[in-house]
């Protein structure tokens, strides 16, 4: 009997076009583009660009340009989630039917009023997204009884207790292989209980108002139609880990193995964000460093040339 196939290694990079990318990014990418590198895989390039009224052509050229001078190379065509809207609206509209999402007109000052009233003295709970929602649209708003479709002005959530009836006996198998490291060090499998998603994530946001949908829904549907089968990113996203994976179980797609890097951090501690410009890619190279100085200063090793067949 012939052997199965083995799997081929799928990485992706997936940057947002809405700035400049810092050392942070290119930890990232190189680590991602190295792992798939040494496994004979693929790697691919994404422009998360749904944050439209953010999101500019001169920030993705910059990335274009920025990758190939680190030495990446990916294959084309690269996806771009602008492009994507379709299935993305096709999967909201699959949730909605079947109960597991409701609408929202809560502002960000709206839930931070409500989670700070009174709750005998204790912190309002926080997740990957924030402020745990405190379900103040929950029943407010018509929902799929009384409309096929969701309403396109208001923001969509995920019923996170509706979700977890609709998984039955597998909401309590739900977990992930984790390859690096979260941030008190998690590795190998990683449990997403019941309990954990409903005290660290609550009703999370799958579609954003004037946005048509979110970071979580739109990273576990273009991970899936790509197949990408190991995603690399930095600990600050170990916690967002949970939503994919229930998503993915909703959702009927496969969960890739994760790799969370540590983070690239300033002087003062503090994690490289987009404004950080001082720590921009393409300063560096104004100043004539190299792809190897890059390497460097993000803790990696020299890239070896593949070896002669």
């Amino acid at each position: 009997m012939c052997c199965a196939a083995a799997e081929t290694t799928v990485e992706r990079f997936a940057p947002s076009p809405t700035g400049p990318l810092h050392l942070g990014h290119a930890f990232s990418a190189l680590t991602g583009h190295d792992a798939a590198r040494a496994a004979g895989g693929r790697f691919l390039l994404r422009i998360e660009d749904i944050d439209r009224a953010r999101a500019r052509p001169e920030w993705e050229a910059a990335i274009f340009e920025d990758l190939a001078w680190l030495g990446l190379a990916w294959e084309e065509p690269v996806l771009r989630q602008s492009d994507r809207l379709p299935a993305y609206r096709d999967a909201l509209l699959g949730l909605w039917r079947r109960g597991l999402l409701f609408a929202c007109s809560c502002t960000r000052r709206d839930i931070e009023a409500a989670a700070s009233a009174p709750q005998e003295g204790a912190e309002p709970p926080r997740g990957p997204d924030g402020l745990v929602y405190p379900g103040t649209c929950r029943g407010r708003w018509p929902g799929p009884a009384e409309r096929t479709e969701p309403p396109g002005d208001m923001a969509l959530r995920l019923d996170m207790e509706a979700a977890l009836r609709a998984l039955g006996p597998r909401a309590d198998t739900l977990g992930f292989t984790e390859l690096g490291a979260g941030p008190e060090g998690e590795s190998g499998h990683i449990p997403v209980t019941p309990d954990a998603l409903r005290a660290t994530c609550g009703d999370i946001v799958l579609a954003r108002r004037g946005m048509g949908t979110s970071y979580h829904l739109s990273v576990v549907l273009d991970d899936a139609a790509q197949g990408v089968t190991h995603v690399t990113r930095g600990r600050d996203l170990f916690e967002a880990t949970r939503i994919h994976v229930l998503l993915q179980a909703l959702l009927g797609l496969t969960v890739p193995r994760y790799r969370h890097h540590r983070l690239i951090r300033d002087a003062e501690g503090k994690r490289l964000a987009k404004r950080d410009d001082a720590r921009a890619i393409r300063l560096y190279r104004a100043e004539g460093a190299t792809p190897e100085d890059i390497r460097r200063m993000v803790g990696l090793a020299p890239l070896t040339p593949p070896s002669a067949p």
